[in-house]
């Protein structure tokens, strides 16, 4: 009988363990189901500005079900090494920014990227995206990222309270004025032209230069790749223009950080800034705002041209279900409307797409998103147009130039050979 009694309690105890066992399992498949789409994302936004701005999508995509997993890397060109070697080493972050441009295709030539074909559909990005943007993320048929902001990056900020202090009345309409005013900030004892002394400052403000001064060899330059025009009077005229801007930036400029010059603006020890207009965040979070504390225009007169730049995010290859559906969900989000216009309010870019309401953006974004309506002034980014080696070169040389007692003429020889490749 106690045998008997034995045999029925562990028969009784192995079902009951069984049971149990079954509703764990039905509970964790459950728990599994229901688990957010865990997301690591790799960026290069860390300035206080760019945080608040990323924060916008992190929250957007947590709301939309996901678990953000943020992985922010000081420095643009360490973020993408970061990203690049993880994908290679067989750990690869669900997803990593780039520039608009064509920093990643090898990664599609590799087949190392996923698309996000389903979402473009859905979504429509060939009807809502500039053409510029489209040609940078669709390859060979196929949409490999997500654009995520429309930057320009050779606008013209000033601090009102310096032009004051200059006794500067408005804002230059041409270079022969733009000139004057940094002559009279340096005479008024401040720092005219606020420069941080880093290689790729120095390309972005020698491109600001070479738009302003002649679209038409821009192009023939960037596009064409045409080492006459390279040659030309015209462009050593835009090297020349350019090393004229050396007489206005301080002893300090060397290795400083952009946002770093753009604080000198804030504070009103600079007069001015040339630079993406992802510097306004930093103004936005100091608490400054357009048209009162700080001035802003994109190049000289109604017709300047709008150098189209930005960010977006990739999508490293993975059969992981679970990593593809949370690519999707990001690239889904980052480009719906609403974080779009939360995004570009903190971070000063504007929004990718054009059907949004804008009515939150500053006055210096609603100047760029009425300019974008005109095609004609749309130019797209050196990086746009050209490969990273050849960008890497023609930096090296425009940086060269800048810093050292190097002849416009042997700048121009050597930016002939850059340009080639």
């Amino acid at each position: 009988m106690n045998s008997k009694r034995r045999i029925v309690r562990t028969v009784t105890v192995a079902v009951a363990m069984a049971v149990a066992g079954i509703a764990g399992l039905v509970v964790n498949t459950t728990a599994e189901a229901d688990a957010p789409l865990k997301a690591n994302v790799i960026h290069w936004w860390t300035s206080g500005g760019e945080s608040a701005a990323i924060r916008q999508f992190a929250n957007a995509y947590d709301q939309a079900g996901g678990q953000w997993v943020d992985n922010a890397i000081a420095g643009a060109d360490q973020a993408r090494a970061a990203a690049i070697n993880r994908i290679v080493g067989g750990n690869p972050p669900t997803a990593a920014q780039f520039n608009t441009s064509k920093q990643f295709h090898d990664l599609i030539d590799q087949g190392m990227l996923n698309n996000v074909d389903t979402v473009a559909t859905k979504e429509n990005w060939n009807a809502i995206f500039p053409q510029s943007i489209l040609d940078a993320i669709k390859v060979k048929g196929h949409f490999y990222a997500a654009p995520v902001d429309i930057h320009m990056q050779d606008w013209f900020f000033y601090s009102k309270a310096a032009f004051q202090k200059a006794g500067i009345g408005g804002e230059p309409q041409n270079f022969d004025q733009l000139f004057a005013d940094l002559d009279k900030l340096k005479a008024a004892g401040l720092i005219p032209l606020a420069l941080g002394g880093q290689a790729w400052q120095e390309k972005i403000t020698f491109d600001a230069i070479f738009a302003d001064l002649d679209t038409n060899l821009y192009m023939k330059v960037y596009r064409d790749r045409d080492v006459n025009a390279v040659n030309s009077p015209a462009f050593k005229n835009v090297l020349v223009t350019f090393k004229r801007l050396h007489n206005y930036v301080d002893a300090g400029s060397p290795g400083r950080n952009w946002n770093d010059a753009t604080a000198l603006v804030i504070s009103g020890k600079a007069g001015m800034q040339i630079m993406g207009d992802w510097a306004k965040g930093e103004f936005s979070a100091a608490h400054q705002e357009p048209g009162k504390d700080f001035g802003c225009f994109p190049g000289f007169g109604p017709h300047s041209p709008y150098m189209v730049a930005g960010d977006v995010f990739v999508f490293p290859k993975t059969d992981n279900p679970e990593q593809v559906k949370a690519q999707q969900l990001l690239a889904t989000v980052m480009t719906s409307p609403a974080a779009q216009v939360a995004f570009s309010a903190k971070k000063g870019s504007i929004p990718i797409r054009p059907d949004v309401d804008t009515s939150s953006l500053d006055m210096c974004a609603k100047e760029g998103i009425a300019i974008m309506k005109d095609k004609s002034r749309q130019l797209p980014n050196p990086e746009m147009l050209i490969s990273p080696d050849v960008q890497g070169a023609l930096q090296d040389v425009i940086t060269n130039y800048w810093n050292r007692n190097e002849s416009a003429e042997d700048a121009q020889k050597a930016f002939a050979g850059a340009i080639q490749g």
